[in-house]
C-alpha cells in the first residue's frame, strides 16, 4: 500500500472509522513507528496529535490478514473424496433343483478332482470346508481323502442340501462329515478349524462375495488355502470372470497364490488358489 499525505484508510473490522495520516518522512519508515491509540470517539486523527506520523491503527493485523489471504490462494485444493460405487455385480440364482444333477458320470475325470485336492494340500488328518456343497459330491471325496482323523464341513444355504448330505454321510458311513446350514454371506465355520476350502461352481451365485470371503477368514488356520473353481461369464449366466474373482478376493484380504485352467478341456473353467494376505 502506497500512503500519501492526506490519505484516508478504512480499517478492517471498523467500518465507521477512518484515520487520516500525514507523512513527514519516507514511507519506508512506517514499520519502525509505534502504533498510535486513538480515543474511541475519535474517527479522524491529525498528524499534530502524534509526532512525525500516525501509524494506522491495527496496521499489523491488516498486514497479517493480507499475507494469510495471499498464502491461502497458493495452497493446493484439498482432494475431493471419490464416491465409492455401490453397484452390485450380477449374480446367478442359487440352484435349488434336483441335487442328483451333480452326480454325472466322468465328472471326477473332467475336473481332475484328485489333482485339485493335491494342490490344496488335502491329505490324511486335514480339515476341509466344501462351501456350496450342494449334493455333497466333493464333500464325500474329500472325506475319503482326509480319513477318520480328518474332518470335512459341508456348507450350504439350502436346508434341503444339508439334509441330503447328512443322509448321504450316514449311508456311506462317513462320520467325519459335518453339515452346516450357512447364510448367504457367512459360512458359519468354527474359528481356526480349516486347512483347505473349495468353492466348486459356487462363487458366481454369491450375492455378497467380499463379505463372505471376509467372514471366511476367521475359520482359516495358518497356511490354509482357498480354492475357487468357476467359469468365465457375466455373473448371471452361471459364471464370473476370473479377474473379478481375483479383485474381490484381494479386497477381502487374500492373495492369489496360483491359477490353473486344467479343470475343463474348453478352457472356460478356471481354478484359483488363494491364501490370506500377511
Amino acid at each position: 500500500m502506497q500512503a500519501t499525505a492526506g490519505t484516508y484508510i478504512k480499517i478492517l473490522g471498523y467500518p465507521t472509522r477512518r484515520v487520516k495520516i500525514r507523512l513527514t518522512g519516507e514511507p519506508d519508515s512506517l514499520p519502525h513507528l509505534a502504533a498510535y491509540k486513538a480515543p474511541r470517539n475519535q474517527s479522524i486523527v491529525e498528524e499534530e496529535s502524534c509526532p512525525k506520523v500516525v501509524l494506522v491503527r491495527r496496521f499489523r493485523i491488516l498486514v497479517v490478514a493480507s499475507l494469510l489471504f495471499a498464502s491461502s490462494l497458493a495452497l493446493p485444493a484439498a482432494p475431493v473424496p471419490q464416491a465409492q460405487s455401490t453397484e452390485q455385480r450380477k449374480t446367478s440364482e442359487p440352484y435349488k433343483g434336483d441335487l442328483s444333477i451333480f452326480e454325472t458320470p466322468g465328472r471326477d475325470t473332467r475336473l481332475q478332482i484328485d489333482r485339485v485336492m493335491d494342490i490344496l494340500g488335502i491329505t490324511a488328518g486335514k480339515s476341509v470346508a466344501d462351501v456350496g456343497a450342494g449334493s455333497g459330491w466333493f464333500t464325500v471325496r474329500a472325506a475319503h481323502r482326509v480319513g477318520r482323523t480328518g474332518e470335512v464341513y459341508a456348507v450350504d444355504i439350502n436346508d434341503e442340501a444339508i439334509h441330503y448330505i447328512e443322509d448321504r454321510a450316514k449311508k456311506e458311513q462317513l462320520p467325519n462329515v459335518k453339515a452346516i446350514l450357512s447364510t448367504p454371506d457367512d459360512p458359519r465355520l468354527p474359528a481356526k478349524a480349516v486347512d483347505a476350502v473349495l468353492m466348486l461352481k459356487t462363487y458366481h451365485e454369491v450375492a455378497q462375495p467380499i463379505v463372505l470371503m471376509k467372514n471366511l477368514r476367521a475359520a482359516l488356520r495358518p497356511g490354509a488355502k482357498v480354492g475357487i473353481i468357476d467359469r468365465n461369464g457375466n455373473g448371471e449366466d452361471h459364471g464370473v470372470n476370473r479377474d473379478i474373482v481375483v479383485r474381490e478376493a484381494k479386497e477381502a484380504g487374500y492373495t492369489l497364490a496360483d491359477q490353473y485352467d486344467f479343470v475343463k478341456g474348453d478352457k472356460m473353467d478356471y481354478f484359483l488358489v488363494f491364501t490370506l494376505t500377511p
